[in-house]
């Protein structure tokens, strides 16, 4: 049976661990809010970088078309982006379920790659047999996007160097009521009907821009500027997705501590009761006895 001391450490032990929980209920709930500003914030750029492929693309730029957009694939290359910390629920056990369903049944080719982002993903990968070729840190904040996915962007531009002609990408995103659902993106080769989507769009405006770059250098370079779009698009929902997830994660915690904490306070209670009602018997039992020795 516990004692009173030992109730009372493990109600203040308690309590601190709820000021802990709140603390990372707060820094959750505000990093989902960044994140999801950093996803509204790259579709500006995004329809810039489509509005300058649909001018490369029209009056038979698409017959042209060069460069790692439409390369044809010689082997393939997986990027899982998971987490770096816990506490996010199956965040991590459903990205790494979806890469190895990857693995198993992706495309063929000569050349496979894994690169993931996120060391507990990339722990479980490697227990199941997978080890990452390249593994990057998760930035801490959104300020740190562009520089993760310029140094993925490094990593695909040498595989396709390399001969990899197929880059897909894995990532958690909040889709209604699931926290974390598993999606796919093809980032290499572009979508054929995607291109071909864009040289037929209707121009905004009444007037056509010019360009004066080789049409070719300028498709390979807006295809990198949509490859940058899609990574950190993705970044950002995977990385509001764990938050979303560890921010369920610990309203749960919270419920179970709140319920911890009553059962531990009704028990410290009856405790205290019950050694009051002892001293109040010995009290009244040292008193008797002083009368009986007085009468005697």
């Amino acid at each position: 049976m516990q004692t009173l001391e030992a109730l009372s450490t493990r109600l203040h032990t308690t309590g601190e661990i709820h000021s802990i929980v709140r603390t990372m209920k707060s820094l959750s709930a505000v990093s989902i809010r960044q994140y999801e500003r950093a996803v509204t914030a790259i579709a500006e750029y995004e329809r810039t970088v489509s509005l300058g492929l649909q001018i490369v693309l029209r009056d038979g730029g698409l017959a042209t078309r060069p460069g790692p957009g439409t390369a044809p694939a010689h082997g393939a290359a997986l990027i899982v982006i998971g987490s770096d910390r816990g506490l996010c629920g199956r965040f991590n056990d459903r990205i790494c379920t979806a890469a190895l369903d990857w693995l198993r049944a992706g495309p063929g080719g000569e050349v496979r790659q894994l690169c993931v982002l996120g060391q507990r993903a990339a722990a479980r990968l490697e227990a199941a047999g997978h080890r990452p070729d390249a593994l990057f840190s998760l930035p801490g904040s959104a300020e740190g996007l562009v520089a993760t996915v310029h140094a993925v962007a490094v990593e695909i531009e040498r595989w396709t160097s390399g001969g990899t002609g197929a880059v897909s990408l894995l990532f958690n995103r909040r889709a209604g009521a699931a926290l974390s659902e598993p999606t796919e993106r093809a980032l290499l080769p572009v979508p054929h009907d995607d291109l071909d989507g864009l040289a037929r769009a209707p121009w905004p405006s009444r007037r056509l821009p010019i360009f004066r770059m080789d049409r070719a250098r300028l498709f390979s370079w807006l295809i990198g500027q949509r490859i940058f779009v899609e990574l950190y698009r993705a970044l950002a929902e995977s990385l509001a997705s764990e938050h979303a997830a560890r921010l369920a994660a610990m309203q749960r915690a919270e419920r179970n501590i709140g319920d911890l904490r009553e059962d531990l306070m009704g028990a410290f209670r009856q405790m205290r009761q019950e050694a009051i009602t002892r001293e109040l018997l010995d009290i009244l039992a040292g008193f008797e006895a002083a009368q009986d020795g007085d009468t005697a």
